[in-house]
């Protein structure tokens, strides 16, 4: 061993100590500013409604970004199924596809430091992420389905204890096309009977 080695690997180890809360703490503060920005802005559904099948992408996505606050995005797949110019299955698929990308900002603040988020004490944070350990994706796909933002809690979990990105986008997806498609088919339903 060199002399001084023991120097040089510890002001390694205390340069590259700041740098590990970094990511992390950017991840968190832009999942914040992004949750404000969506909860400040209000998202008029029937000017986006004018963009077709984009509008639904677009406003579905945006409203799924926020991290545990409830979004507007049922709202808007019941509205946007209901327009007579768009086909209520695709707005189910389209408002799933976007929300689970949406998601993404839960796993992705989990991925970069869970601890950050201070999820870690609570109890249904707990529980959820043991069932994410245990079971993987499943939970995952059962709570993308729930119209609750647990699904927020899962993606958290998924991320913190590194549950592939591609697998974790698959299962949310999935649940979130599973719930979006019948509420899209549902404001078709009630357009035909005239109650919306």
């Amino acid at each position: 061993m060199e002399p001084g080695s023991d120097l040089v690997a510890g002001r390694r180890r205390a340069m590259s100590a700041p740098r590990r809360w970094i990511q992390p703490l950017v991840s968190l503060l832009g999942a914040l500013l992004l949750s404000g920005a969506l909860i400040a802005l209000p998202l008029d559904v029937e000017r986006w409604g004018r963009l077709g099948y984009l509008g639904v992408f677009v406003l579905t996505l945006l409203s799924s970004a926020t991290i545990l606050i409830p979004s507007a995005a049922l709202g808007a797949a019941l509205k946007f199924g209901a327009a007579a110019t768009l086909n209520p299955v695709l707005v189910g698929l389209l408002a799933g596809l976007a929300a689970g990308v949406g998601e993404s900002t839960g796993y992705l603040a989990g991925r970069s430091g869970a601890q950050l988020a201070q999820m870690e004490q609570r109890a249904g944070y707990r529980q959820i992420a043991a069932w994410v350990r245990r079971f993987g994706v499943w939970p995952v796909l059962a709570l993308a389905a729930v119209p609750l933002p647990l699904i927020d809690l899962a993606g958290l979990a998924a991320g913190a204890l590194g549950m592939p990105f591609w697998r974790f986008l698959s299962a949310c997806t999935l649940g979130k096309v599973v719930r979006f498609v019948p509420v899209a088919l549902l404001g078709a339903w009630l357009r035909a009977r005239g109650w919306l």
